[in-house]
């Protein structure tokens, strides 16, 4: 080969270590980047050329040097595609944990004061009054803290179910968020297909725009259970729950159906809804109906790792919230129409963290409630049975006393449903619960119904939900519901923490790829530095020789 070749296989050699040192720095200026993907160089050897001897029949090949081939990604698809699927699977159950510590903090049991709790049978509760009462019925004073309490408890039961409301709410509108989200990553992975598609039809590779796609892929996958394919131009496909995201340069936008009565947001998929209905203006009217076979979740799916349907913050989110407000008709199997459904509560309640808890709540309270105004109705029956003209523990109107009333609406009817938020305490008792006397006549005492109203808070005879065969009285009650929560609280952290030493040691291990290692990045810079040295130094070697046979010709 002659001395302009040499000079050319030199001039190989700096090139390639030039890009190899600009790569170590744009790593090196990356190394805190969020999604960055660690770059390599790939190098490869330049075609020989043959040389003919004449002395003999070989052939003499001599080599050109080095070419650069490709900057290249340091990625591997499986752990990619792991991980994703673990840190929805995390996503999905740090929601769950989450929402039990909050419905917890509700209740009051995270705090040593146990709000309801106490209102219910601490030392100053609702059942501390009913057995200060029974000592002496007729006192005032014990008359007027048997009042006072049942209004204490009424009050702090309708905090911890509007509490719980609220959680819905906010679990609603996290909805909308995540909805939204998704729908913005699907736009920006479209928009970055073509772009990487228009980069990578010419020489250069779109390495820093496939990270921001990476990105959102993760970010994708803690929203949902995805899957996803690159085709051989580069563009990826998505599929979100089974259904197509993103597919080539197209975008299944997903919508959201917003319940009338409570706001609550259902996800769907625009592309497979039924429109039967349009406005004036042409737009499709959305309805329950037309979106029943299109809806993104089925939220009556068993969770289980097995078909991955535990995997996604959404889906999470919509389980605990639930489609409703509960009430405590749904324990019994009657469904919001009134009618009996044999599967009602564990198709519509049972998985869901927040109705689950509304319902067994509002049962709690309202089999207290009327258990009172059933003792005290009780109690003037018995009276009127004695003296027809008696009109003890009856209003003006003749009428039982109700310690609890449904509210009323702004015509003055009351409303429908004996839940906790319909509940009050009657205004007339309150302000005179002396009409509560305990006394038959002058003479003797009510010891009947006051023995009732004891027995209703000791008897056994109720039941937590279809799945809790054993009853209990109020007190053990509520203490079910919450040893409910604490024992689902433990099972949802166990899974959580397990998921957590899961998923990091899958981002250990994917880091271990894409990540940046600065101790890594200078041990390369050094390296391309030396080889960049040893190609200047033949150079230099090269241009002396070159430089001895001019000034040796021109002699």
């Amino acid at each position: 080969m002659s001395l302009m070749g040499s000079l050319y296989t030199g001039v190989s050699g700096l090139q390639t270590s030039s890009n190899a040192l600009n790569t170590t720095a744009h790593n090196m200026s990356n190394l805190d980047t969020k999604g960055y993907t660690r770059q390599q160089v790939q190098q490869g050897t330049r075609n020989y050329v043959t040389h003919a001897r004449y002395t003999n029949k070989n052939w003499i090949q001599t080599g050109l040097g080095v070419k650069y081939t490709r900057t290249r990604q340091e990625r591997d698809a499986i752990l990619d595609r792991n991980y994703r699927r673990e840190t929805g699977r995390q996503a999905f159950y740090n929601i769950s944990a989450a929402t039990l510590e909050e419905i917890e903090y509700i209740l009051g049991e995270s705090n040593e004061g146990h709000e309801f709790s106490e209102a219910l049978s601490g030392e100053q509760g609702l059942w501390a009054a009913v057995q200060e009462l029974s000592n002496d019925p007729t006192a005032s004073v014990n008359q007027n803290l048997f009042v006072t309490k049942a209004y204490e408890f009424i009050t702090k039961a309708q905090k911890v179910y509007n509490s719980l409301c609220e959680y819905q709410d906010n679990m609603n509108n996290k909805v909308k968020t995540d909805v939204n989200l998704i729908n913005k990553y699907a736009q920006e992975i479209e928009a970055l297909n073509r772009a990487i598609v228009r980069v990578e039809g010419g020489p250069e590779h779109a390495n820093d725009l496939r990270d921001r796609r990476n990105y959102l892929l993760d970010e994708l996958g803690k929203l949902g259970n995805i899957a996803y394919s690159e085709d051989i131009s580069g563009y990826v496909s998505v599929r979100f729950e089974q259904v197509d995201l993103v597919k080539g340069s197209l975008v299944n936008e997903m919508c959201l159906y917003q319940d009338t009565q409570t706001g609550f947001y259902t996800p769907y998929w625009k592309m497979l809804a039924k429109y039967d209905k349009f406005d004036a203006d042409g737009n499709p009217i959305v309805s329950e109906e037309n979106i029943e076979g299109a809806k993104v979740f089925d939220l009556t799916q068993e969770i289980s790792s097995l078909y991955n349907t535990d995997i996604g913050s959404l889906k999470s989110i919509l389980l605990a919230r639930g489609d409703h407000r509960a009430t405590h008709g749904e324990l019994d199997n009657i469904n919001t129409d009134g009618k009996y459904e044999e599967n009602w509560y564990h198709t519509h309640v049972e998985q869901s963290l927040v109705m689950n808890v509304q319902a067994e709540f509002d049962k709690l309270v309202h089999i207290i409630t009327t258990k009172i105004n059933s003792v005290l109705a009780d109690g003037a029956k018995r009276a009127t049975e004695l003296n027809p003209d008696s009109t003890y523990l009856r209003d003006e109107n003749g009428d039982p006393y109700q310690l609890f009333k449904l509210m009323v609406d702004e015509n003055g009817k009351p409303e429908t449903g004996w839940t906790v938020g319909n509940i009050v305490i009657n205004e007339e008792l309150r302000q005179n619960p002396s009409l509560l006397s305990f006394r038959l006549d002058e003479h003797s005492e009510d010891k009947e119904t006051m023995e009732a109203l004891k027995k209703a808070f000791e008897e056994a005879i109720y039941t937590l939900n279809p799945n809790v065969a054993t009853p209990v009285c109020f007190y053990d009650y509520y203490k079910s519901l919450v040893s409910q929560l604490a024992n689902n609280g433990a099972v949802f952290r166990a899974v959580q923490e397990n998921q957590d030493v899961a998923t990091d040691a899958l981002l250990y291990a994917r880091e271990q790829i894409v990540g940046v290692s600065s101790d890594e990045e200078l041990t390369n810079m050094i390296m391309y530095q030396n080889a960049y040295n040893a190609s200047s130094r033949y150079i230099n070697v090269i241009s002396e020789m070159l430089d001895h046979l001019l000034s040796t010709l021109g002699r």
